[in-house]
């Protein structure tokens, strides 16, 4: 009754201490480990600032259409010019002294690419001519300019469309290489992930394998004791215990410094004391390669990209084509205006002042030089159009590869199983049989050596069957293990998703 009682409080404190330890400690899966490089790593937080960037650019464009207000003022102006009169054959010094201020609202056209604006100048001046010879002429009075103009560009392209379809264009691609970012970075971190689950397995392997050569050194020692073997038996077992004790301690190394390149990916402090949570099963996925490939065609954000790079080759061939070309504006303006000594009275007697201007430039003759910048542009379609096409041969080629990877990964799991299995059967039975003494303990070393091998290699292929199923679900944009399409304009967007709020 009392060692049970000791038994349970010494469990008891067990748990206590291993509780206060494990709060030293962070505690990361997968999923957290993404987290924190969302914050810290930086090129996520520059690509993050692209978008950002991309996003108040688009904003900026999306203002600018709207109604723009201005107001320009003069608020003091003076002049003193002596100049000759040729209609009357005389000299005459005038003196001027105005203020002014000019109120403009103007509205973009995006389906024309005009503009039209509303305007008024008010004035106020002071103005006295000294004509040569005696004479003055003088007026002091207020005006008042309100009128309606209209500037329409003809025969070109609208610049205003294409600057806002470029700049969404800009923000999108800007979104997509965020997305893609976050897939490299799921990427890099399971990887670094399953490279600390496979130190602390080889360290597990080798703590099991220093215990066994423990059990054979206590062992053989008794029997060279008992004078039931060679002392050369006990020197090889000595040997055995030091080399399985390095094999810890070298493995112990390799997990710690596979620890802090995870926190130096992560951006984690090295000091930061973590425990990886992290599970490798055998668990076959099933695998339809034509869905995949459809699946990556449809969604693939690379291709969304290359789609963008052959819509600014087109906008480019549009510029190049409205070069040394003719090209027009038209100008209406209508409108009234006053003038008079009185502020009250300006517009007792207005006067109209409608204006039309049609103007054109008409290029004569460039030796050539438009076609060839044109011929040279729809080259560069061209190879946009071949370029697309090949990574689309690609994209199946390398989602065919991983799928062939996959069937053969799993062919290679089950026989580094059964190897495990034949390793761990032939470890024992000449265990017993090193311990009887029909086997030297060089023997025994080396069924130790294969059984290790062989659990570290059973381990490995399941991490590369892992890592080729994130290889397969970052290619296709389709996981297979939870039967569900990827998304990462979705899933890796909170400022696309924070703007698309904002828009409705």
């Amino acid at each position: 009754m009392i060692k049970s009682k000791l038994k349970l409080l010494t469990a008891a404190c067990f748990c206590l201490a291993f509780g206060f330890t494990a709060k030293a400690q962070m505690t990361l899966t997968i999923e957290k480990a993404l987290e924190i490089s969302v914050e810290n790593s930086p090129d996520l937080q520059k690509s993050l600032l692209s978008l950002e960037r991309a996003q108040e650019l688009l904003h900026a464009q999306e203002a600018s259409l709207k109604s723009r207000f201005s107001l320009d003022l003069n608020p003091v102006s003076y002049s003193q010019n002596r100049q000759f009169d040729q209609r009357l054959s005389q000299w005459y010094t005038n003196r001027m002294f105005s203020t002014s201020g000019t109120f403009s609202i103007s509205q973009p056209i995006i389906w024309t690419d005009a503009t039209i604006s509303l305007n008024n100048r008010f004035s106020w001046q002071n103005n006295r001519s000294d004509i040569s010879g005696g004479g003055q002429n003088h007026n002091k009075a207020f005006s008042n300019d309100l009128y309606l103009s209209l500037d329409q560009p003809l025969f070109t392209y609208n610049a205003t469309k294409m600057e806002l379809q470029t700049l969404e264009m800009d923000y999108e691609n800007a979104l997509i290489s965020y997305a893609l970012q976050r897939l490299n970075m799921e990427r890099s971190i399971t990887t670094q992930f399953y490279n600390v689950y496979s130190a602390q397995n080889n360290l597990n392997i080798s703590e099991e394998e220093l215990s066994n050569a423990k059990i054979n050194y206590e062992a053989i020692k008794n029997k060279v004791e008992a004078d039931l073997a060679p002392k050369s038996e006990l020197f090889q077992a000595e040997l055995n215990l030091a080399t399985a004790q390095s094999t810890v301690e070298n493995s112990q190394v390799s997990l710690e410094n596979a620890k802090d390149e995870l926190k130096q990916i992560l951006g984690l402090p090295l000091s930061e004391e973590i425990i990886t949570l992290v599970t490798v099963s055998a668990d076959s996925v099933k695998i339809d390669p034509e869905k995949a490939i459809a699946n990556a065609f449809s969604s693939r954000l690379e291709l969304r990209q290359r789609e963008f790079t052959r819509k600014e080759a087109e906008f480019e061939l549009i510029r190049v084509k409205d070069e040394n070309k003719l090209k027009g504006n038209l100008g209406v303006s209508v409108g009234i205006i006053g003038d008079n000594q009185n502020l009250g009275n300006i517009y007792q007697n207005p006067t109209t002042n409608p204006q039309v201007a049609v103007s054109f430039s008409v290029p004569i003759f460039d030796w050539g030089a438009r076609k060839s910048r044109i011929k040279a542009q729809e080259k560069s379609i061209e190879m946009e159009e071949i370029d697309a096409a090949e990574e689309l041969k690609q994209i199946e080629m390398d989602i065919r590869q991983v799928c062939r990877n996959l069937d053969n990964l799993l062919l290679q799991i089950d026989i580094a199983k059964r190897s495990v299995e034949n390793a761990q059967l032939t470890y024992d039975l000449n265990a017993e049989r090193y311990r009887n003494g029909e086997l030297t303990g060089m023997e025994m070393s080396q069924f130790q050596t294969q059984l290790s091998n062989q659990k570290t290699s059973y381990t490995q292929t399941l991490i590369n069957y892992k890592l080729e199923l994130l290889n397969l679900k970052i290619l296709s944009l389709y996981d297979f293990e939870k039967s569900e399409s990827i998304i990462p304009l979705e899933l890796y967007s909170p400022v696309a998703s924070t703007d698309k709020k904002k828009r409705k």
